[in-house]
């Protein structure tokens, strides 16, 4: 589904990615580990747009995707739930969640927002709200309230569901995890894999390198902007060196 080819990502003069490859599947979580620094957010920014890569290649489906402007991706199946969430605070749970439908290909969105039944494809915005309030229970408790007045968890939750109202093929997520309670940090990956397992591909970075790896069909070590390490998560748990640097003692 997501090729990278040995992309390269600058900063100036300063070189963040350097000839880092690697794919992700159909029904497939690739996890991404390493160090603060190491390069895992540009990795995801550069797949979706918002950084330009200095060479290498991006394809979906067999399409190049590098050098499109990051606007264009949500139409080609990418969902993106950034570092931060990035929620629209002032707004409504409900809105926030239908801006996620909002494309390229459907900007009336924009002038609709609020009236559902006016937006081009109104029945599946509202089939897709139904969808993420099924995943999330508590977003339709809060679904009027300002998301700025949720919990850090359901921010998390909404800026999931707000990824899945675009019905991507591929989810890209960056430190889901971070500052969120043990109870609600198991929750998110048990739906990753609920999504995995409707064969929808998940790339995902994880502070979390233990759970991550647990939850992942395949791993990648990205360390100093390169690739270190790669293979199957259940390999790359056994690994000596990455057990060391990243795991632990947390696994037996």
């Amino acid at each position: 589904m997501l090729q990278v080819e040995n992309i390269t990502v600058r900063y100036g003069h300063l070189v963040a990615l350097r000839d880092v490859s690697l794919a992700v599947n159909v029904g497939e979580i690739v996890t991404v580990i390493g160090s603060n620094g190491a390069g895992k957010s540009t990795l995801l920014n550069a797949i979706n747009g918002i950084v330009p890569t200095a060479r290498g290649t991006i394809t979906m489906d067999d399409k190049v995707i590098s050098g499109l402007p990051a606007y264009r991706m949500v139409g080609l199946g990418l969902g993106y739930v950034p570092e931060g969430r990035e929620i629209f605070g002032p707004m409504s749970v409900a809105d926030n969640l239908t801006l996620g439908a909002y494309s390229d290909r459907h900007r009336s969105v924009l002038s609709t927002l609020g009236d559902v039944n006016r937006f081009t494809n109104g029945e599946n915005v509202r089939n897709n709200l139904e969808r993420i309030f099924s995943l999330f229970p508590r977003l339709r408790e809060r679904k009027k309230q300002a998301a700025a007045s949720l919990s850090g968890g359901e921010q998390q939750m909404l800026a999931i569901g707000r990824a899945l109202m675009s019905n991507p093929k591929l989810l890209l997520l960056d430190e889901p995890s971070l500052g969120l309670a043990p109870q609600v940090v198991k929750e998110i990956l048990q739906l990753l894999v609920k999504l995995r397992n409707n064969s929808m591909g998940v790339l995902l970075v994880e502070q979390d390198a233990v759970a991550g790896l647990k939850i992942a069909d395949r791993a990648v070590v990205l360390e100093r902007g390169h690739v270190t390490v790669e293979g199957a998560a259940r390999d790359i748990m056994k690994d000596e060196r990455v057990r060391q640097a990243y795991l632990g003692k947390t696994v037996a």
